[in-house]
């Protein structure tokens, strides 16, 4: 195989599928993963229609075990090629923390986090053994400071933008890029019925397509001196560039007002 190769988990729908079919309408090989076995084949028909290539396998990024099967299963199709992994599978639950379920609050960190670090440590020898190789992690401009009513998956993006950072200095010497990108609040299924006072401020500007064309732009580019974070939109970008230049409290107090607290 000579078509460069992509991992998308959270294929099924939203971002992921957005994703897959990008890739897919770019010639790449997608492998696209999820635990909606539906969804997935109905992305494997677009893609196929469409003229593109896929390979679909059923995962839940929490289990390891189920990680290492549907990578050696994928790159037994692509040759031993995986130029591209893109961590995006997440949940989201909103609400008073104190009202929240643990159980809830534990879904979202196997998923958000555990799924994140599974997907890393397992596709690293693929990813070091194919040139220009490039780790994507879904962040979140939740990341930026701590979210009311957002507070564990705000959380769980929080570990993702360190491990993000911290991957992007460790694997450099193995020659793979490590960036995170950062929306907003997006038009999917996550954030429908949501009504949190920071989307009352800030509405649901972007689209599935808006993050897909990003990460398909982030994972193009190249440089000298390369990104590591890359938001997604007019209003991630302005948060965190003032998030670097504003004092602390400062940050505190935007957020604040936005989330009306």
């Amino acid at each position: 195989m000579t078509a460069r190769a992509v991992v998308v988990t959270g294929a099924a729908a939203g971002i992921g599928r957005a994703t897959a079919l990008r890739f897919a309408r770019d010639g790449w090989l997608v492998g696209a993963f999820d635990v909606d076995q539906g969804g997935l084949t109905s992305l494997a028909e677009e893609i196929r229609v469409g003229g593109g290539a896929v390979h679909t396998g059923v995962l839940d990024v929490t289990d390891a075990d189920q990680w290492r099967e549907r990578l050696a299963e994928f790159v037994s199709v692509t040759g031993g090629r995986l130029d591209v992994l893109v961590n995006n599978a997440g949940v989201l639950a909103s609400g008073p923390f104190a009202q929240t379920d643990p159980a809830v609050h534990q879904r979202m960190v196997d998923v958000n986090v555990r799924g994140v670090v599974n997907g890393c440590a397992v596709a690293h020898p693929h990813l070091a053994a194919t040139p220009g190789s490039v780790l994507v992690n879904l962040c979140s401009a939740s990341a930026i400071y701590g979210q009311p009513e957002l507070a564990t998956y705000s959380a769980t993006k929080f570990a993702v933008r360190g491990l993000t950072e911290a991957l992007e200095l460790e694997w450099r010497s193995a020659g793979i890029r490590v960036l995170a990108i950062w929306p907003l609040f997006v038009q999917t299924a996550m954030v429908e019925g949501m009504h949190t006072a920071a989307v009352a401020s800030l509405g649901v500007r972007l689209t599935a397509e808006d993050v897909a064309d990003e990460i398909v732009s982030a994972v193009g580019r190249r440089g000298r001196f390369p990104r590591v974070h890359h938001p997604v939109g007019r209003q991630a970008r302005v948060m965190l560039l003032a998030s670097r230049f504003a004092p602390a409290w400062l940050n505190r107090a935007i957020n604040s007002r936005l989330t009306r607290t």
